[in-house]
């Protein structure tokens, strides 16, 4: 949580009144540094805004203000149960800002509950673009409740799933991942469990429940898609920890994958590979950026794929120190810190086209461990 002083000073030690459901789980640092976000936000949110009128293209463009999800840490959150990660009123519900200057008038109020699968038929609509595809669409078109136009919309359940959690909503009702059913009308704040006064309702939107998992969830794949080397365009490819897998002792030095590295390489067991389709075959110039403290000097590291195998030597210290930190207005949690990482020339290797398994291991550890990863990087060469 990074927010300049120009909007951090506002909320740098206020006394905030409105708190999350439970005060005692809230962190008041993040609660500060969030709310100084939003208005970062809001103050770039402005200069696009005054960028189109500047270039007389705001009447000719439709913009949409969301968010993804509930808020990241336990603050005020307008009494709805839950937060980031639940599927919980608190945990899916977001603001949807719609400006469209001519078109749809200010102060338009839509009611209707509406969901992310919604955007595609309403800005096809509203830009007056024909759908294509294979297979019906699960979202509405919102065009005519943006504008005003009279028409019979019938209710309809809008289902939320995350980390094998699904709630189903309905105007006037939600039925939680537990199977709780909730008022949403009376209750907004999902305080009381009516499902045994209105147990039709509730067994109705249970049976929903297993017929989308049925319908739905059973056609989501396993994504397991590889990373793409020597695309053509694009003869340079990095492959980030955040996407590698480690074996043996090493492990990312957060939890969160997103900005990640590879580090605790201690053993010529240990290993991190990557996933890679190589969409050309040839010569790539591979290399690492790492970090390696000065005791560490010396391990030997071998990059192998199919039966091509290339090694270097560490043969240079290099310890940046942690960044990050300094600029945090809140515990990052179990998100990495990063340092500035360098590369090191790991040699050519021979990729052949097709799917495969990229591999990088020691074959000496000289030190406590090799290294730290950040990512591995191929450039296919001219002339393959």
């Amino acid at each position: 949580m990074q927010v300049p002083d120009r909007f951090y000073d506002k909320f740098a030690g206020a006394d905030l009144a409105m708190r999350a459901r439970d005060p005692g789980l809230e962190s008041m640092d993040m609660t500060r540094a969030a709310l100084a976000m939003c208005e970062n936000i809001d103050w770039n949110t402005g200069r696009i805004l005054q960028a189109l009128v500047d270039l007389d293209l705001a009447e000719n463009t439709i913009v949409l203000y969301f968010c993804d999800n509930g808020p990241n840490s336990w603050r005020w959150n307008g009494e709805m149960k839950g937060r980031k990660g639940s599927t919980d009123e608190g945990g899916v519900r977001s603001p949807l800002l719609v400006r469209w200057p001519g078109r749809i008038a200010p102060g338009t109020v839509v009611p209707q509950i509406a969901a992310a699968i919604d955007l595609l038929p309403t800005l096809a609509e509203l830009a007056g673009i024909p759908l294509e595809g294979g297979k019906p669409l699960d979202g509405r078109s919102l065009a005519p409740l943006l504008l005003g136009k009279a028409i019979d919309w019938t209710d309809r359940i809008v289902f939320s799933h995350w980390n094998r959690r699904v709630s189903a909503r309905t105007q006037r009702w939600r039925l939680d991942s537990q199977g709780a059913l909730f008022d949403m009308l009376a209750d907004p704040a999902q305080d009381r469990n009516v499902a045994a006064e209105h147990p039709e309702i509730a067994a109705r939107l249970r049976r929903a429940v297993e017929e989308w998992k049925s319908s739905v969830l059973a056609e989501l794949e396993r994504d397991d898609r590889p990373f793409t080397v020597g695309y053509p365009p694009g003869p340079t490819t990095r492959l980030p920890a955040r996407d590698g897998v480690p074996h043996g002792n090493v492990k990312r030095s957060a939890s969160a994958p997103n900005c990640s590295y590879f580090t605790n390489w201690t053993s010529e067991r240990d290993r991190m590979t990557w996933d890679i389709d190589v969409a050309t075959s040839g010569d790539y110039q591979a290399s690492v950026y790492y970090a390696c403290a000065s005791e560490d000097v010396g391990s030997v590291v071998e990059l192998r794929c199919g039966h091509s195998r290339i090694e270097a030597v560490v043969a240079e210290a290099h310890d940046p120190p942690l960044v990050g930190k300094e600029h945090d207005r809140a515990s990052r949690g179990h998100e990495s810190y990063v340092k500035d990482f360098k590369p090191m020339p790991l040699g050519v290797i021979r990729l052949e086209q097709g799917r495969a398994e990229l591999i990088l291991q020691a074959k000496k550890v000289a030190g406590s461990q090799a290294m730290d990863v950040r990512y591995i990087e191929l450039t296919r060469l001219e002339g393959e």
